[in-house]
């Protein structure tokens, strides 16, 4: 949609839905094809799926560890934009920049605490002594 389109010539309804979904499509593919990070953590899914699938855990247990998995992804998409947008206003060395960039990448590290701890509770609790009874 360009700069001059009016409100009212916006798409709507199934038109907007599929559009959104392309834009999002076209999202996921420049993160896995200029994102490093991305294409690890798509690994990480993968062998996460894998290993969940084995050990035949509890379905809630199991979708439960596999959606933080997710969840570094969404917050891993999310820091690589405000990086992208950092990148694009300037290649000069700001403080804003550089604490945009920082804080975006202790979002992905906290995601990432998250899902460790929730593995390590929950393999624990399932193959050595109950943390929770």
């Amino acid at each position: 949609m360009g700069a001059n389109t009016s409100p009212s010539e916006k798409p709507r309804g199934l038109i907007r839905i599929i559009k959104a979904t392309g834009y999002s499509w076209a999202g996921l593919k420049a993160a896995y094809h200029h994102e490093a990070a991305i294409r690890q953590e798509v690994v990480l899914l993968a062998t996460a799926l894998a290993v969940l699938l084995w050990l035949q855990l509890p379905l809630t247990d199991s979708l439960i560890m596999f959606s933080v998995i997710v969840l570094v992804i969404i917050v891993e998409l999310l820091n690589s934009a405000i990086e992208a947008v950092v990148d694009r206003v300037g290649e000069e060395r700001h403080e804003l920049s550089g604490r945009a960039k920082d804080i975006g990448s202790a979002a992905v590290f906290v995601s990432l605490l998250l899902a460790g701890v929730i593995w390590i509770t929950t393999l624990w609790n399932h193959f050595g002594a109950p943390l929770i009874q």
